[in-house]
């Protein structure tokens, strides 16, 4: 048993290491009416008469991460960048990695593999004209690349995606992988391979309990989510991805009359997100997925890097 000193030491150390790692920010950039929660009372067809805050929302993001010195990615649904080319120009001249959110924000396992692929290809496509570079990262709506739909992998490696972040390890009703990988890995499919990257997530008693962004970040007390990401970086010596969505910092947004459940999962604690993330910002270091790859040796595993696992899908 070491003693206090050496105890001391330790932590001290431990303390040093998860300082130094770098984690992934991200950003899903979709407005308030494009959300699963509101999908039955909300259609596609009214989407273009409603009052757009995406805008306004993305813009006090891109302010806060200029005052906090941080770059982070940026999940653009593709019928947002089709209507706000000049948002997406402005992401990426300000340092930030675009990647694709998809273009309808409908589910991927309620999509065909055809209208999966028209959908991503043409907003990939709309995404790199826009900001002039390369989009290499791709993330579904509502993490819904399941077991059901692993089919949607193949097509994202043949469209020329070299990363992505669509799978949840945990139990949900809309989505999910339960008991799937918690880390950085890789996964192999009949047409190439993608580095993975699944949102934060804590083991507890063998549950995976996400703990990476989103309504959690909302639900959670920040403290909760302060102990359990340190873990992560100081004790697992992983980096871990976080995710939010411009609406999450509008509390003004327009009501919308849905199911007390949908209800709860959109509004809970909209006012504490901004206070919350700037927080989170100056306690961790965060930096885009393109450049945390960069930074990792994805195939060795060590230090800050996570041991990759390859799964075969």
């Amino acid at each position: 048993m070491p003693g206090k000193g050496e105890a001391s030491l330790i932590a001290c150390r431990d303390e040093q290491r998860a300082d130094r790692i770098l984690n992934a920010l991200t950003i899903d950039v979709e407005d308030y009416y494009h959300v699963e929660a509101f999908k039955d009372v909300i259609q596609a067809s009214s989407w273009a008469s409603r009052q757009s805050r995406v805008e306004t929302n993305t813009r006090r993001l891109l302010d806060l991460l200029a005052e906090q010195e941080t770059v982070a990615t940026f999940f653009v649904l593709g019928w947002v960048a089709e209507r706000h080319p000049v948002l997406v120009r402005e992401i990426a001249q300000s340092g930030h990695e675009v990647a694709c959110h998809g273009y309808s924000h409908n589910l991927v396992y309620r999509q065909t593999p055809k209208v999966f692929r028209e959908e991503t290809r043409r907003a990939k496509l709309v995404l790199e004209a826009q900001s002039q570079r390369r989009v290499r990262g791709y993330r579904a709506a509502s993490w819904s690349i399941t077991a059901k739909s692993r089919w949607a992998l193949d097509v994202l490696t043949d469209l020329g995606f070299e990363y992505d972040s669509s799978i949840f390890p945990i139990r949900h009703d809309l989505y999910g992988e339960p008991g799937g990988e918690r880390r950085l890995h890789r996964r192999t499919s009949r047409t190439g391979e993608l580095v993975e990257l699944p949102p934060a997530t804590l083991s507890v008693a063998g549950w995976n309990v996400p703990v990476g962004g989103g309504g959690y970040f909302r639900l959670l007390p920040y403290g909760v989510t302060r102990r359990a990401l340190r873990w992560i970086n100081r004790y697992e010596r992983q980096p871990f991805v976080f995710y939010l969505h411009p609406w999450e910092i509008d509390p003004d947004q327009p009501r919308i009359k849905g199911s007390w459940k949908s209800r709860l999962r959109h509004y809970v604690n909209l006012h504490r997100v901004e206070p919350r993330l700037k927080r989170l910002l100056q306690e961790f270091r965060f930096t885009r997925v393109d450049d945390l790859l960069v930074g990792l040796d994805v195939d060795a595993g060590f230090g800050v890097a996570p041991p990759v696992r390859v799964v075969h899908t």
